[in-house]
């Protein structure tokens, strides 16, 4: 489509469609457009040979971008973006600004390293090289771009179209999007959930409630399901702890290096004497994390009544004598040289990459290891194959038995659940159109039902490539 016309609006869906990941959906309005995120498709080894695909729309015709959160999956394809010639603004909450800038970077490092690692193979074989997807010059360039914003101010960001950004609860900086569209005194309210936070988690405010809609565009991760209490998981994750000790094995915990880790850091702080663990050696083994903490920290505004109390008195997350930081790869490899009794945090969170595959290597065919699940691991991923019983795993083209014990605590989900996505659309007055994003089938269609039968909303399941109308009134 090549851009919608004088006075009228359109969308189009052009990642996570019928999908979790890839985010992207492309607003035409008046002659102009603009992107709602620009994410990497993550997953099996098809699903990310995507990403090296062209752009599904013309570059040189993108008026603005306005990204929701600094998770990969919704920004790790802007360095493409302006490698392929954008140079307009990318608009933001800041703490996503100062999250993406270490990010895309290390998305463009690993980019780069495995390209490495495959050339030398295509060298042996007598094949030509191949170029990473991009560079962390790219990814620079990209942070050149961004125009930090803050919440609920109200930005003109082209003529008739206004953004506000508002708490979206899910991570650092993550933003629910309001797009205000304006023509010959017809106006239309566009607004998009972006990722939706789980209510009452640690460190983040709640998602914030809008009223006023004219469509929403609402994410649907886990659509067919609702998370166990905050309490319950708390209970499981010291009921897994107290078991791994009593083995003398390690526990090998998958967290995404954003939200996730510092979820985590926060209540392995609150809970160091209850759940014993001064007997533990703790290790974050990931230097994105390490980043991503420090940046938390430095946006403790951010933060809710309890942790920002936490913070004043004790200006910074709660104190655990025994973590270690582990920013260098011969400190990481140095954890597998130690027996029992470690419980280690590393990327990447599905485990489809990152320094997480190593422990596994060197762990999961243990009895006496715990492998604990607390995200959601997407369709073709490595840690999809343990969530759902895999015996046997392949890491760099060995078999390896899994024997360790596999929990799943869905309570630490930075994802709002199905009882709260209805909670959230439920405050829009109207009963407002809503199109479905990010989810699988049966998310999807579960939350369908629900919408519609709760409500009586008028719901749309995206569909990639297609484009739908947005009538201004």
């Amino acid at each position: 489509m090549s851009g919608a016309g004088h006075g009228t609006a359109a969308l189009e869906h052009l990642g996570a469609a019928g999908e979790v990941t890839g985010s992207c959906h492309l607003l035409h309005f008046d002659g102009r457009r603009v992107l709602l995120d620009c994410g990497l498709i993550q997953g099996s080894r098809r699903d990310e040979a995507r990403n090296a695909e062209p752009l599904p729309f013309d570059v040189a015709g993108i008026d603005a971008v306005v990204l929701s959160h600094a998770h990969i999956d919704h920004a790790g394809r802007l360095p493409l973006l302006v490698k392929a010639g954008y140079r307009g603004p990318i608009y933001a909450q800041a703490a996503t600004r100062d999250l993406c800038a270490v990010m895309l970077r290390d998305a463009a490092f690993i980019a780069e390293k495995e390209c490495e690692w495959e050339n030398r193979k295509r060298e042996r074989k007598g094949l030509g090289p191949l170029l990473p997807l991009y560079t962390r010059r790219d990814a620079e360039r990209a942070m050149k771009h961004f125009v930090p914003l803050d919440y609920g101010t109200a930005h003109e960001i082209l003529p008739g179209m206004t953004l506000t950004l508002h708490d979206a609860g899910h991570i650092l900086g993550s933003s629910i999007v309001e797009l205000v569209l304006a023509h010959a005194g017809r106006r239309a309210r566009l607004v998009y959930s972006g990722d939706l936070g789980h209510a009452g988690a640690a460190i983040l405010r709640d998602p914030a409630r809008l009223r006023e809609a004219d469509h929403v565009i609402l994410e649907s991760t886990y659509g067919d399901r609702e998370h166990r209490s905050h309490d319950d998981t708390l209970g499981e994750m010291e009921a897994v702890l107290r078991e791994a000790h009593a083995a003398g094995g390690n526990v090998l915990i998958p967290a995404f290096a954003v939200g996730r880790t510092q979820e985590l850091l926060y209540h392995l702080g609150r809970n160091f004497a209850r759940w014993n663990l001064e007997r533990w050696k703790i290790a974050l083994d990931s230097p994105l994390a390490i980043e991503a903490t420090r940046i938390y920290l430095s946006h403790h505004e951010l933060f809710d009544d309890d942790a920002r109390a936490l913070f004043a008195s004790h200006r910074r997350l709660p104190l655990l004598p025994n973590l270690e930081f582990c920013a260098t790869p011969a400190q990481s490899m140095a954890l597998n040289r130690r027996g029992g009794g470690t419980l280690i945090i590393a990327g990447s969170g599905m485990c489809n990459g990152g320094r997480i595959k190593h422990h596994l290597k060197h762990n999961v065919w243990r009895r006496e290891c715990h492998v604990v699940i607390v995200g959601y691991q997407g369709r073709g991923t490595l840690g999809r194959q343990l969530v759902d019983g895999a015996r046997h795993i392949r890491l760099w083209g060995e078999t390896i038995r899994v024997n360790a014990r596999v929990h799943t605590l869905g309570g630490f989900s930075a994802h709002a659940d199905r009882r709260e996505l209805l909670g959230w659309y439920e405050h829009f007055t109207g009963r407002p159109p809503v199109t479905l994003v990010h989810g699988e089938d049966g998310a999807l269609a579960a939350l369908v039902a629900r919408l519609a039968q709760d409500f009586g909303a008028r719901v749309h399941i995206a569909a990639r490539g297609e484009t739908l109308p947005l009538p201004l009134r």
